[in-house]
């Protein structure tokens, strides 16, 4: 394809090291930042270079490292947050003592628009799916551009892992449901952008990941 819809560039941020993810439609060029968590100075210049025009904000769950601040950046670039799911209300509401904790920026806010399993986002003229997946955090979602079989999936699901459970209001048995009912009926050939760490897709989780592979869970 020689102009694919969409284009994607995954920027680290934060001492976590977590996978901010520009998305653009190629043929506006307008685009979303999903999970700018902090290094908003790092961020600004990214979407400068491509010539993408930022009209929104997208989130996948309220940790830190995810959105601590995408309230301060919302404002600065004058648009709209998207997600996640009311659910995380809990986490988005401890922002500012998390931030002290973890030596990040946290900034309490309200998203504009909470998301819920079945809605959909725009980016440009894109259309993204939404997909509640929970676990991880209450009120996680993923993000699915079916045209592109691309998923941002956050921190559900890793390559060769899968989210920790272990956190407030965790559940390792929802997060399991989640990725086999919600996330494996994409396809196999679907690729997905983590939260952390390389990019991978789902067949190959399927066959190799040693929390959700096909033949670790047969043995569960």
């Amino acid at each position: 394809m020689a102009n694919p819809p969409m284009r994607a560039a995954i920027i680290p941020v934060t001492p976590l090291q977590q996978n901010c993810t520009l998305i653009w439609c190629t043929e506006t060029m307008r685009g979303a930042f999903v999970d700018p968590g902090g290094d908003l100075d790092r961020l600004r210049p990214v979407a400068q270079q491509h010539g993408v025009t930022v009209e929104k904000i997208l989130l996948t769950h309220g940790h830190i490292d995810h959105c601590g601040e995408a309230g301060v950046f919302a404002k600065e670039l004058g648009v709209p947050i998207e997600g996640p799911h009311e659910a995380d209300r809990f986490w988005i509401a401890r922002l500012d003592e998390d931030g002290a904790r973890f030596g990040v920026r946290g900034q309490v806010f309200e998203p504009d628009r909470w998301l819920a399993d079945g809605d959909q986002v725009t980016v440009g003229n894109l259309v993204l799916d939404v997909y509640h997946c929970p676990g991880h955090t209450p009120g996680h979602i993923v993000f699915h551009h079916a045209p592109s079989k691309l998923a941002l999936v956050g921190d559900v699901l890793f390559q060769g892992s899968i989210g920790r459970t272990d956190f407030p209001l965790g559940d390792h048995q929802q997060l399991i449901d989640a990725i086999t009912t919600k996330l494996w009926p994409l396809g196999g050939e679907t690729v997905f952008v983590p939260g952390h760490g390389p990019a991978s897709n789902f067949a190959h989780e399927r066959r190799t990941n040693p929390f959700v592979a096909d033949s670790a869970l047969a043995k569960a």
